[in-house]
């Protein structure tokens, strides 16, 4: 009966992995690691917002993050991500997590989504490329709360 039990759990886990069961806990164990393949990392890391820091484009960049974009349902209305079993959205108030993203990498994530994890594509499929830079300034204004 042990042996029986044994080699169902031992099955049961090997399926799991291989279907991708551990993808949500073993993908991205650091938060400060980047989403930006490597090969691109230091072009993408160098791209800045074509629009200067305003209160209107933050305002903006709000409505969006609570609106069509869907932001606020994982990330939740303070930023700091809802509870969600498997890989946890980012917390937009982590001080260290805001000085590793540059705007860049912000922008890239937004348009391919974060793999291994459920961010999933939003510029173009959601929200425009602007709104996308107004989502990324509002995201900065949590990190400075």
């Amino acid at each position: 009966m042990m042996k029986k039990l044994v080699k169902y759990f031992g099955v049961a886990a090997t399926l799991w992995v291989l279907t991708g069961g551990a993808n949500a806990f073993a993908f991205h164990a650091n938060i400060y690691e980047p989403r930006v393949p490597k090969e691109m990392l230091e072009e993408i890391q160098e791209i800045e917002s074509p629009y200067p820091v305003a209160r209107e484009r933050i305002e903006a960049g709000r409505h969006v993050y609570f609106g069509k974009g869907l932001c606020v349902t994982c990330h939740s209305k303070d930023g700091t991500g809802a509870r969600i079993p498997g890989h946890s959205p980012r917390n937009f108030t982590n001080k260290k997590w805001q000085e590793a993203r540059t705007d860049g990498e912000l922008m890239w994530i937004l348009r391919n989504g974060s793999p291994g994890t459920g961010m999933p594509i939003r510029v173009g499929n959601v929200i425009s490329e602007e709104e996308g830079w107004n989502v990324i300034q509002f995201i900065r204004y949590l990190g400075r709360k």
